[in-house]
C-alpha cells in the first residue's frame, strides 16, 4: 500500500496545496473622516452642555455679591477671594472643617450600616428558605412606595423618647437595620444569580450560614456593594431634611444646613459665600464618585460566574 494515500506525505502534501491556495483579501471597514468628525463635535457638545453648570459655578465663586444680580456670564468682572475667606472662616461661631467632620461622619457611618445590614438582609432572603419569605419579601419591596414623609411623625416620635434628637443616631441607626429596601433588593437579584454549587460544597464541609455569607458571598457581591457604597454615600452627603428635624445645634450641622445657613431671611444673603461653600461641598461628591465609576458596569452583573 503507498504511503501517501492515508499516511502522513499525504496529509503534508494537502496541507502545502491549502497553504498555496491564494485567499481572498479581507475587507478593512475604515469610517469616513467627515464620519468621525461629526461625532467629535456630537460629543463635544454634548460634554459642554453637561459639564458648563459645573464650571459656571466654579467661575461664581471668584464673583463678588454686587454681580450676582447683573453679571450671569461665565467670567467674572471683578474676580476675588473673598468668597473662600468667608467660608473656610466658618459661620454661626463654627468652622467649614466642622461641618465638613458632621458630613463625613453621617456619610461614612451609612455606607458602613447600608453594607452591612443590606447584605445580611439580602442573603437571608436569596438563600435562605424560611416560612413567610415571600410575604417578608413582597412587604420589603412595598415599602419602597411609602414616601418617606409618612413616616417623620413616628420616627421622630421614638426618637424622642429615646432621647436621640440632636445626635447623629437618627440618623444612622435606620441604616444598620437594613430599612433602606433598594440596597437589599439590589442585592438579593446579584446573589440571585450565582450558582449554589459553592454554597453546598461549603455546606458538605461543616460551614455554616455566616461562614459562607463570610467566605463565599462577601467577596463574590463585591461589584454590588460598591455601588451600594456609592450611591449611599452620595445620598447622606446630600440629605438636608433628616438632619433638619433631628438636628438643632449648629456646631452638630452637615454641610447642606451650613448652606442655609448663608441665606438668613432676616438679613442679606451673602450669595458668594452660598456658591463657594456649595462648590466646597461638591468635590468630595465628584472625587468619590470618580474613584468609584468603573465599578457602577460591575455591580449591574456578575462577571465570571455561569449558572
Amino acid at each position: 500500500m503507498s504511503t501517501t494515500s492515508f499516511g502522513e506525505p499525504a496529509i503534508a502534501t494537502l496541507e502545502n496545496q491549502a497553504d498555496a491556495t491564494p485567499r481572498a483579501p479581507r475587507r478593512k471597514v475604515k469610517r469616513k473622516t467627515w464620519q468621525t468628525v461629526i461625532w467629535f463635535i456630537v460629543l463635544i457638545a454634548v460634554t459642554a452642555v453637561v459639564l458648563y453648570p459645573l464650571v459656571w459655578l466654579l467661575f461664581a465663586t471668584f464673583k463678588p455679591n454686587s454681580e450676582f444680580g447683573s453679571n450671569m456670564g461665565l467670567i467674572p468682572n471683578a474676580p476675588t477671594i473673598d468668597n473662600y475667606t468667608k467660608v473656610f472662616e466658618g459661620i454661626a461661631g463654627v468652622p467649614m472643617w466642622r461641618f465638613f467632620l458632621n458630613s463625613f461622619i453621617i456619610a461614612a457611618g451609612s455606607v458602613i450600616g447600608v453594607l452591612l445590614s443590606s447584605s445580611l438582609a439580602a442573603y437571608a432572603f436569596a438563600r435562605i428558605q424560611f416560612k413567610g419569605l415571600s410575604v417578608l419579601f413582597a412587604a420589603m419591596i412595598g415599602t419602597l412606595l411609602l414616601p418617606f414623609h409618612v413616616v417623620i411623625i413616628p420616627q421622630y416620635i421614638i426618637f424622642n423618647r429615646l432621647d436621640m434628637i440632636d445626635t447623629f443616631w437618627p440618623l444612622l441607626l435606620p441604616k444598620f437595620l437594613a430599612t433602606e429596601a433598594f440596597f437589599v433588593f439590589l442585592l438579593v437579584q446579584f446573589i440571585r444569580q450565582m450558582p449554589r454549587d459553592m454554597d453546598e460544597a461549603a455546606r458538605i464541609d461543616g460551614a455554616g450560614h455566616l461562614r459562607i455569607f463570610w467566605s463565599i458571598i462577601l467577596p463574590l457581591i463585591k461589584p454590588a456593594l460598591i455601588t451600594c457604597s456609592i450611591f449611599a454615600f452620595i445620598w447622606a452627603w446630600n440629605d438636608f431634611l433628616g438632619p433638619l428635624l433631628y438636628l438643632t445645634s449648629p456646631e452638630n450641622y452637615p454641610l447642606p444646613i451650613a448652606l442655609r445657613l448663608y441665606n438668613d431671611q432676616t438679613s442679606v444673603s451673602d450669595y458668594g459665600a452660598t456658591v463657594t461653600a456649595s462648590f466646597i461641598a461638591l468635590i468630595p461628591v465628584l472625587l468619590f464618585f470618580l474613584l468609584f465609576q468603573r465599578f457602577l458596569v460591575d455591580g449591574v452583573a456578575t462577571q465570571g460566574l455561569k449558572g
